[in-house]
């Protein structure tokens, strides 16, 4: 099930992947994300929050099995591949890189977009070009030059990231109204799954952080310890935050949609506790941009090495850095086009169901592996046989149903295309064989 990796080096341990799971999870969304959530559910909204980690659980459950089989860069797109062959692999790999891309796009903006509140020169014109070029362009050179210090930045970004969160956290539960707290109803399952359809995209991210399983030391092992814990510890921060938040606001939690957390922070700490959450939105972008940067170019070049698509030149490692510069590259080079053009709002709903999507294919994968490969010794396997990849396959498809009529239309139609497109890339690979 290993296939032979051309020069990419096995570094990474259960604590490096830990936090780069963490890093893309804990994106720019918890510090917008009490707000949303407490205007749905108020003092309830905690229970969403466990449900919501129940649910994303059982998915990851589904990639911590699947990615102890499949130990190859290129995350979900290989697991997918290798259970399915090339054209399931090619529109899911194709799926997960224009997700990352258009992503990626919105939160540089976003990021961009903080710094010009401050600093209103970066508001548009060529300051912001330049800015969001040195942004991309500035962690392309650092993850160029070798997996190590891409690692070692994730591994900073991700603890910085999160000491504003926790000191919120410490210092928040003093300040905290046990009233703002009283569930007078229960939610009705209705808006129990509005909800958690938000908080699921919240979750999201998991799948982009271990992309670089190729570059996993003892990836067997590491790879499901490293997404049990960092999914343990996201669902706890999220719970404590959304508790903290909700008990010193109350009821004025929803008004505060823009800084949620910075305004709890004034209350608990002043103007500084203020400012230390905005910077804190700073850098969770910074550290979501560098992850990005690190894992996503991973999938181009897991699709060139497979020979799904005819680009040879996204498969080439660096000699001396032994990392896939010309997908790094060629990834930030896209992402800066969209992030500068603004036109991927426009797909930010395909964005989001494709990753559903994807999701629904790796729970998928687990069924399809155990059956063609159960001789395989010392893997993980979910405990309760088919129970949870069937229980995420069906709660996939629940979404996926929530979606909006245009939306769905529109997926479709995309796979579509990408379908032709795939029939033509293997005639003319037939051909020329």
């Amino acid at each position: 099930m290993i296939k032979k990796e051309e020069g990419l080096k096995r570094r990474i341990g259960v604590l490096g992947l830990s936090a780069n799971i963490i890093n893309i999870i804990v994106g720019s969304g918890i510090f917008v994300l009490p707000a949303v959530v407490a205007s749905y559910m108020g003092a309830s909204s905690i229970i969403a929050y466990l449900f919501c980690g129940f649910l994303m659980a059982m998915v990851m459950l589904c990639f911590a099995e699947v990615g102890s089989k499949v130990t190859n860069t290129g995350g979900p797109y290989t697991y997918i591949e290798t259970a399915f062959g090339d054209y399931a692999g090619f529109i899911a790999g194709t799926f997960a890189i224009g997700s990352n891309l258009f992503a990626d796009a919105a939160v540089s903006n976003a990021l961009v977009n903080i710094i010009g509140t401050a600093y209103p020169i970066f508001d548009e014109g060529w300051p912001r070009f330049l800015f969001l070029f040195v942004l991309f362009y500035g962690l392309v050179y650092i993850n160029v030059i070798g997996l190590k210090q891409g690692i070692g930045l994730v591994k900073f970004n991700t603890m910085i990231k999160l000491i504003p969160l926790l000191l919120l956290i410490i210092l928040g539960f003093k300040d905290v109204t046990i009233s703002n707290l009283y569930i007078e109803n229960m939610p009705s399952m209705k808006t129990l799954g509005e909800t958690s359809l938000i908080l699921f995209f919240a979750f999201q991210g998991c799948e982009t952080g271990i992309i670089v399983g190729g570059e996993v030391i003892n990836p067997k092992r590491t790879i499901p310890r490293a997404i049990l814990i960092s999914i343990s510890v996201v669902v706890i921060l999220y719970v404590l935050i959304q508790t903290v938040s909700q008990g010193v606001l109350g009821a004025n939690l929803p008004n505060f949609k823009a800084t949620p957390l910075a305004e709890t922070a004034k209350v608990v700490m002043g103007s500084f506790g203020y400012s230390l959450l905005l910077i804190g939105a700073v850098i969770s972008m910074f550290g979501y941009m560098s992850g990005t940067i690190l894992n996503s170019p991973r999938i181009a070049y897991a699709l060139s090495r497979d020979k799904v698509i005819p680009i040879k030149a996204l498969s080439k490692i660096h000699k001396k850095f032994a990392t896939p510069y010309i997908a790094i590259i060629t990834h930030a080079t896209l992402g800066f086009i969209f992030a500068i053009s603004g036109s991927f709002e426009q797909l930010a709903v395909i964005a989001s169901s494709s990753m559903l999507i994807l999701y629904f294919g790796v729970a998928v994968s687990v069924i399809k592996l155990r059956k063609s490969d159960s001789e395989q010794k010392d893997v993980f396997k979910i405990p309760g046989g088919l129970l949870v990849p069937v229980l995420a396959m069906g709660i996939i498809a629940y979404f996926l149903s929530s979606l909006g009529k245009n939306e769905i239309i529109t997926t479709i139609l995309c796979i579509a295309v990408l379908s032709l497109v795939f029939l033509i890339l293997r005639f003319r690979k037939n051909k020329k064989a």
